[in-house]
């Protein structure tokens, strides 16, 4: 019987609107968690979703019938309802960027993506999210203009 099997294992990156620190300490950890709902919902495996107060990084497996920007809409769309939701006036406005930033990762480096979402809140003491996405797109030698990037 013929199979179709694939393995990609993908970091995701999204901020919020403006870089504003909607995704306070006190819904963080529920909001993380429906991420990670939704993209098991996507046929997917979610491995973690971390972040701070303006973005998220979500390790995550892509269901080999899932297109990227398929899931990265589920999730913002979804995310954005549960969050205005919380029908708390400082949320109200809450909005996520237009873009974001995907990368695949070798299942070999999964425990280290692991370990670097986890390590968010420390991480970020000493960089901005800016700082963190450039970075991460001039390593992977993905080209960008700055006027488009940030909204």
């Amino acid at each position: 019987m013929p199979q179709s099997l694939s393995l990609n294992i993908l970091h995701l990156i999204f901020g919020t609107k403006d870089r504003h620190p909607f995704i306070s300490a006190k819904i963080r950890a529920d909001f993380h968690a429906y991420l990670a709902t939704v993209a098991r919902h996507e046929d997917g495996e979610c491995y973690r979703v971390g972040g701070v107060a303006d973005h998220v990084h979500i390790a995550l497996r892509l269901s080999r019938t899932v297109a990227i920007a398929d899931l990265v809409n589920e999730l913002k769309t979804s995310s954005s309802r549960w969050i205005k939701g919380r029908q708390l006036p400082e949320l109200a406005s809450f909005a996520w960027q237009r873009g974001y930033a995907v990368f695949s990762v070798g299942p070999r480096h999964l425990d280290a993506l692991v370990q670097y979402i986890d390590a968010q809140e420390e991480h970020h003491r000493t960089k901005s999210f800016q700082e963190e996405y450039r970075s991460f797109l001039n390593s992977y030698g993905i080209g960008f203009d700055e006027r488009y990037v940030w909204d």
